[in-house]
């Protein structure tokens, strides 16, 4: 009875193991913070833009879109270097009013995750 109790007990710590692998953990890219954050307000007419995520990010198949309502307004390219767990770009020319920068990324685990940060510009 021992043996099969200890068999038991191998299964499942095997499947609870394999439930919370670091593979399986940051299987997605989430923000960790932004800059423009969530809601804030921002001097214009030029914001610089920075994501931090919780993992590495592919930038050269990620991007970002700047958007008024439902239309978009620009694509933003994304800076080249940094650490690999940042997307950095620069939006110029920025009238104030309500944006919302429209991210997608693709995490090098091959995970795509998207999300949208709204905030405002003000004037200088």
């Amino acid at each position: 009875m021992s043996i099969r109790l200890s068999a038991l007990f191998a299964i499942a710590l095997t499947a609870a193991l394999a439930l919370w692998s670091p593979d399986r953990a940051q299987a997605h890219a989430i923000i960790v913070n932004s800059s423009p954050s969530v809601g804030t307000e921002v001097p214009g007419p030029d914001v610089a833009v920075s994501l931090h995520y919780n993992n590495r990010i592919d930038k050269a198949r990620s991007r970002l879109t700047l958007m008024i309502g439902e239309q978009p307004l620009v694509k933003l390219p994304i800076e080249d270097g940094g650490a690999p767990d940042v997307i950095t770009a620069k939006a110029t020319g920025l009238a104030p009013g309500a944006y919302r920068l429209r991210w997608q990324v693709l995490a090098l685990d091959g995970h795509i995750t998207r999300g949208e940060i709204p905030f405002t510009v003000t004037a200088p």
